[in-house]
């Protein structure tokens, strides 16, 4: 599990870190305060947070101190210094928010500590819990299959640009989005504005056939890179253009005989999109 992914509360993203030397969850706070406050408008929630926290201080609560402030990134793509805070930190600031939510996300928190203490002894619990997730949220299981193959092709790649001086987060984004742009012809971000998303990964909205040549260009890249032994983001910027170049090859091919565009549109957000209480 990558330590710094995504969690799902609800229709909630909580960003979160996980400290591996003490084996703890921190948990981005004003997120989980803008899920307590059903307010999906991060700068509304994060006001909220500064509020709280002022009134906090004022009051002596030892709360605020138990913060730790964390890198993390944003929904413009760039990394802040995030207040953060473990469960049981957070389970005090629950308390003092008034909400109908304050229970559940109690127990969303303390499962999801003890999911990650499972996958760290076993990590096929976490792939298995990955599957499930997208089985309920309606992805068949040719998509799951393909983006569990994608994921793997993925991980390797960037398990050689940890092992050869890129750097993680900015030259990571940057190396992708050279893949990215050679394969499809669109940076992430126009991709992503074509499907209509924001904040969603654009992975997971991938169909059959954009997972596939998205893990074609990554596999090529990873594979020139080895031969090359490219080091550092400078160079290893040749290989994400020639592996992007060759999955934009076998696009073009296909996209001729389909008569096609391989690039879609289509996206999982209707169907994830919680049906209105009557």
């Amino acid at each position: 599990m990558n330590k710094t992914k995504l969690a799902i509360f609800e229709n909630f993203k909580i960003r979160r870190h996980f400290d591996e030397k003490n084996e703890i969850w921190y948990f981005s706070v004003s997120d989980i305060v803008g899920a307590l406050i059903e307010q999906e408008d991060p700068v509304i929630a994060g006001n909220y947070w500064r509020k709280l926290k002022q009134r906090l201080k004022e009051e002596g609560s030892e709360v605020v101190t138990n913060c730790h402030d964390l890198k993390m990134q944003a929904r413009d793509g760039k990394f802040y210094n995030t207040d953060s805070a473990n469960v049981e930190t957070l389970l005090r600031i629950i308390q003092t928010v008034p909400s109908k939510k304050s229970e559940p996300i109690k127990l969303w928190l303390a499962k999801v500590g003890y999911e990650r203490m499972q996958e760290i002894g076993d990590p096929e619990m976490g792939v298995n819990r990955a599957r499930e997730n997208w089985l309920k949220h309606g992805r068949s299981k040719q998509w799951i299959q393909q983006r569990m193959m994608g994921q793997e092709i993925r991980n390797k790649l960037t398990d050689y640009w940890k092992d050869n001086e890129v750097k993680e987060k900015d030259e990571y984004a940057i190396l992708t989005n050279i893949i990215h742009q050679e394969w499809s012809d669109v940076s992430v971000r126009d991709h992503k504005n074509i499907k209509g998303l924001k904040t969603q990964n654009l992975r997971d909205h991938m169909t059959d056939a954009e997972l596939i040549f998205t893990a074609l260009a990554e596999l090529s890249t990873r594979q020139i890179a080895e031969t090359m032994r490219t080091k550092g983001l400078e160079q290893n910027k040749v290989p994400a253009i020639k592996g992007g170049q060759i999955a934009k090859g076998a696009r073009k091919e296909l996209e001729a005989k389909t008569g096609k565009s391989v690039v879609s549109g289509k996206n999982f957000l209707l169907q994830n999109r919680p049906k209105k209480k009557l």
